[in-house]
């Protein structure tokens, strides 16, 4: 059993260096692709409710078939333009107690200053590991969007997150919280951008867990959005708040 042990934190450790050199090449590819083209700065507010859940309460034999609904709204032009709000519905299968498979479908409703107004419809396969450590809880998170912004010219983006958290000891209901999450353009359209890169969003905050079926996070939110030619970038400076229910 030593030896079994010793490969288990043996292996352990390598898992956790790869994750944090992953954090730290995609946090560094979204530093350089802001200090090279960077001409804007904005604050705003970003909140979020988020529901997940088994389907087990309509019958039993569907314990492992997920469901998970999603509100997202956003403010900015120093919060008091309402630029963006996301409604997310996905269903999912979970093949162990740590991988999840989701497919969904989201309405995105946008306004941005100067810009006409937009509603795309994106649908998306999705993948979820959650990985418990010692230190905390990692979770990795893929979605494979197809964007329908207008008619049939559909963009193609992927995005990634990788997520941890901390419970502190002095109080277990209280958890640091840091995610990163790094979206990609894979083709060129007309209305969605050059292929590359397209956006990074990293969080640092705590959260709250009240009970088994409620958690909320709060936290400081960079933005940082590149245009659609690859020329200009936007930071934004976001003050976020999460609601989470467990059902």
């Amino acid at each position: 059993m030593p030896t079994l042990d010793r490969g288990i934190v043996g292996k352990m450790k390598k898992i956790k260096i790869s994750i944090l050199l992953t954090s730290l090449a995609l946090s560094l590819s979204a530093i350089n692709c802001t200090a090279e083209s960077l001409v804007q700065q904005d604050a705003g507010v970003w909140e979020q409710t988020l529901g997940e859940g088994s389907l087990k309460f309509i019958d039993p034999s569907l314990e492992k078939a997920r469901i998970w609904l999603e509100q997202q709204s956003h403010w900015d032009s120093d919060w008091y333009h309402w630029s963006q709000s996301f409604v997310r519905v996905a269903l999912g299968y979970s093949l162990s107690d740590r991988a999840t498979i989701w497919l969904g479908y989201t309405w995105t409703p946008t306004q941005n200053l100067g810009k006409p107004f937009i509603s795309d419809q994106d649908v998306w396969p999705g993948f979820r590991y959650i990985l418990p450590t010692e230190y905390g809880t990692f979770m990795f998170r893929t979605l494979l969007e197809s964007n329908f912004i207008r008619g049939n010219d559909v963009r193609f983006h992927p995005r990634q997150m990788v997520r941890f958290s901390h419970p502190f000891d002095f109080e277990p209901r209280l958890s640091l919280v840091v995610w990163d999450e790094v979206f990609f353009r894979v083709n060129s359209t007309q209305y969605g951008g050059q292929a590359g890169y397209d956006q990074n969003r990293a969080f640092v905050g705590a959260g709250w867990t009240f009970n088994p079926t409620v958690t909320v996070e709060l936290g400081y939110l960079n933005h940082d959005l590149d245009d659609a030619n690859h020329i200009n970038n936007t930071m934004h400076h976001i003050i976020s708040s999460s609601l989470f229910v467990n059902f």
